[in-house]
């Protein structure tokens, strides 16, 4: 009986293309190329001359380039995907696009205002076409009405989202959330009338950066609320029943296991919060009423802010006031970026002990 012999093995392998052709990456360069080439061409027959209009224009001819190239090479499966890709990347850079534009404006009319003696100055005694004067007094009322009204507006915000969250069932629970909603939408102007009409003109206060941290209080509650009842919700319930299992009690499980767990999203709303009111500009014009003297005191007199300094600098037609208001919007990206740079590094420290 002879033995059967086994099939010889092929002498060459060939290698299976299961994604069949693609797009060479030489291929959408050229194609980019091309686009931003017949963009530049339209630009010298017609009368566009927006750069927003010109990477419009790019985005879509390289768009309709890639589409095309791709139906003849890979498919209209694969086309789909691309073109879907294409344009899911140039809505975020649309996105962008006003970002980047605020910026640099206000850094190149910014930066020729902004030195020393413009942050160390108020505009005690400065004239409308005075060169002189700074935003010391203006620095200091923004730093003093938000640290107030943080200081009001946070821990009550969360403690309401920890109710939600933790506790709240029922009737109660949902009239807190549709006002918490309602309150989401509220314009700035009338959380400003509400504290002009009820705490200046019918308690009779004065006109104080605390009336402004008022103002800017009803402002910051719902965002606050809001961004820790999401964070809150996060937090796995597998943590919460380990802690109740070991025999902790639940306001304790909230205060060591799901609060320090929800810190990082909980402080990126609060800096939310804070980078909202710190620009608001409506309500103090009702409460805080301005001063161009330094005021240290927000309980006592008026006060001035940022905002405000902005506004009035900007409204007025010399171009050193114009120039002023400038250098005071940059000061004030420059506070709430730092603000929300100390805020991250606090939360990174936090951990669940």
């Amino acid at each position: 009986m002879t033995a059967t012999t086994m099939p010889a093995a092929p002498a060459e392998h060939h290698s299976l293309n299961l994604r069949g052709q693609t797009l060479r990456t030489p291929v959408l360069g050229a194609i980019a190329v091309g686009a931003v080439a017949l963009t530049a061409l339209l630009y010298l027959v017609t009368s566009i001359h927006s750069r927003i209009q010109f990477v419009l224009i790019v985005l879509l001819l390289f768009s309709i380039g890639q589409t095309i190239a791709s139906v003849l090479v890979e498919g209209s499966r694969h086309a789909r995907d691309r073109l879907v890709t294409t344009l899911v990347y140039g809505s975020f850079l649309l996105a962008l696009i006003p970002l980047v534009a605020v910026l640099v404006s206000v850094i190149e009319r910014g930066a020729k205002r902004l030195d020393l003696d413009f942050l160390t100055h108020s505009m005690r005694g400065i004239g409308a076409r005075d060169a002189g004067g700074g935003i010391y007094h203006a620095i200091i009322g923004t730093l003093e009405q938000v640290a107030l009204a943080s200081l009001m507006a946070v821990p009550f915000g969360l403690l309401v989202a920890v109710y939600l969250v933790e506790y709240g069932t029922g009737r109660v629970s949902r009239a807190i959330s549709f006002f918490v909603d309602v309150l989401t939408g509220l314009p700035s102007i009338i959380a400003g009338l509400f504290v002009l009409g009820f705490w200046i003109l019918a308690l009779g206060q004065p006109f104080t950066g605390f009336a402004g941290s008022l103002a800017l209080t009803i402002l910051m509650v719902p965002v606050v609320v809001r961004s820790a009842e999401e964070m809150l919700k996060l937090v796995p319930d597998e943590l919460r029943e380990a802690s109740y299992a070991l025999g902790v009690a639940r306001w304790r499980t909230i205060l060591k296991i799901v609060v320090p767990t929800a810190l990082p999203g909980i402080v990126t709303g609060v800096m939310l919060a804070v980078a909202r009111v710190a620009g608001e500009t409506a309500p103090l014009l009702l409460t805080v009423f301005g001063d161009n003297s330094i005021n240290m005191n927000p309980f006592d007199g008026e006060q001035s802010a940022l905002p405000l300094y902005i506004y009035s600098q900007a409204g007025q037609p010399q171009q050193v006031a114009i120039d002023r208001a400038w250098a005071a919007a940059l000061t004030l990206i420059i506070i709430i970026m730092l603000l929300n740079l100390i805020a991250r590094f606090v939360a990174s420290r936090a951990k669940v002990k």
